[in-house]
């Protein structure tokens, strides 16, 4: 029998790779589904999914979310769901209803991250068809954003019960793979449609870094999105032991939390606000909550999302519901 397609063989290898590492153990074993557009990447996704799976002896369950945002998509997730079984998965569409808050793509993301963690079979974890150009492209927004070190450290190839095991597979490498395998991939419109940001920076602005950086733009980008991922895992850990001893009662002790080195006050912060109930915090937040620890004079807490307001009270930190104002020392 001849060798695989090189392309065939690097979309089976990724898989196997992030199936068979340390981190996916406690999956070993259970049923993989795969979430499919219908497009190169998922479509290649679940054919090296299923080939894995058939090896490990375990169920593939292909998830087709139709977010029914474009005419005829009913017909083009029945396809999908199609050329799932042909490849033996089992495949089922799920329909969701898209809301408009935060913009199409956002609220796009929420309906089908929702549908597919919902839909999953219990215990598996649901493979995404991110590429390391969809990789690159996610480390520029978050550059452009100044949204700090967490969105430029990109998505994590294991995040349960998420994985990606494409994360260093080119777009290209997809694409080749279907046309090895005889997959006929959906071309989605909105992948070429310049009201969309991420189609403008894949179109426009990495082709142009890539012409005058000579080439690698992409990879290197990834390679930084690592490499901030290692380095924020570690300071999360540590800032997890600073909140463990700092932390009584759903309250911060102001004065302790003084002492620690900024970036890992302000991770501690971060954490108990989210645990507390506050979301979306941004950097502003988060920078009004740190001056109550490092720099108060007496000022009250900030508002923060969610209808709740920061406060220190004799030397304390806590989080109250908007209206609710014990005294301030």
């Amino acid at each position: 029998m001849p060798p695989p397609d090189p392309a065939v063989s690097a979309v089976r290898s990724a898989v196997r790779r992030l199936l068979g590492s340390a981190e996916a153990a406690p999956f070993r074993g259970a049923p993989l589904a795969v979430a499919c557009s219908g497009g190169a990447d998922s479509l290649a996704l679940a054919a090296a999914a299923s080939h894995a799976a058939r090896r490990e002896g375990v169920a593939v369950h292909g998830l087709v979310v139709d977010h029914g945002l474009q005419a005829g998509s009913a017909g083009v997730a029945a396809r999908a769901a199609d050329q799932l079984r042909e490849l033996g998965c089992s495949a089922r569409v799920i329909a969701v209803e898209v809301g408009r808050g935060g913009g199409l793509e956002a609220a796009a993301r929420r309906a089908r991250y929702a549908a597919l963690r919902a839909e999953r079979p219990p215990g598996s974890l649901v493979l995404l068809g991110h590429t390391l150009d969809d990789q690159a492209e996610t480390v520029l927004l978050g550059l452009g954003r100044g949204s700090g070190s967490r969105s430029i450290a990109g998505m994590r190839p294991l995040d349960p019960p998420w994985a990606r095991p494409f994360l260093g597979v080119r777009r290209a490498t997809t694409e080749a793979a279907c046309a090895a395998l005889g997959l006929v991939p959906w071309q989605d419109p909105h992948n070429s449609d310049a009201r969309f940001t991420r189609v403008r920076l894949r179109t426009e602005v990495l082709p142009l870094l890539e012409d005058v950086l000579q080439g690698g733009v992409r990879e290197a980008l990834a390679r930084t999105a690592r490499q901030l991922r290692e380095d924020a895992d570690a300071l999360d850990e540590l800032a997890a032991g600073v909140r463990g001893r700092v932390e009584s009662g759903g309250a911060l002790d102001a004065l302790a939390l003084r002492e620690v080195p900024g970036s890992l006050r302000r991770r501690v912060l971060r954490a108990w606000l989210l645990a507390r109930g506050v979301p979306e915090i941004t950097d502003e937040h988060l920078r009004a909550a740190d001056a109550l620890v490092a720099d108060w004079r007496g000022q009250g807490g900030p508002a923060l999302p969610g209808d709740f307001v920061l406060r220190r009270a004799h030397g304390t930190l806590l989080v109250e519901a908007a209206g609710r104002k014990p005294p301030d020392g």
